[in-house]
């Protein structure tokens, strides 16, 4: 049973920055594609970014892409997400999901199948 949990959530300015965790806790972590997804009130879960250890690959969603990194501790079973030149659009929930096997379409929230609490993130104008 993998256990995932998310910190960094906050209220800021536009223009300023957050870093996200993403604690896990059982399993193989490196051995896992780890993404972050976002819920803003009254729209879709969507994809923001990914991290696949086992392949070498990152995905970005193209509206965060030059804002965004994330990045993965393994040491300490931890994901990160950078946030820069954050805007008011980028308000949501942010959640963190874990595949463990390799997911062949890592934009896709199917593809996951553990997943955190989520932490509010929001960015006032």
């Amino acid at each position: 049973q993998v256990q995932l949990e998310e910190s960094g959530g906050g209220l800021v300015q536009a223009g300023d920055s957050l870093r996200l965790s993403c604690a896990a806790s059982g399993g193989t972590f490196r051995s896992y594609t780890i993404a972050w997804f976002r819920q803003a009130p009254g729209k879709e879960r969507e994809f923001v970014a990914a991290s696949s250890w086992r392949m070498g690959i990152k995905y970005v969603t193209d509206s965060v892409l030059g804002r965004f990194t994330i990045s993965r501790d393994n040491a300490k079973n931890t994901v990160y997400m950078q946030m820069n030149s954050l805007k008011p659009e980028d308000t949501a929930v942010y959640y963190c999901a874990a595949s463990t096997g390799e997911p062949t379409r890592p934009k896709l929230s199917a593809e996951y199948n553990y997943w955190g609490q989520g932490t509010q993130v929001t960015v006032s104008s």
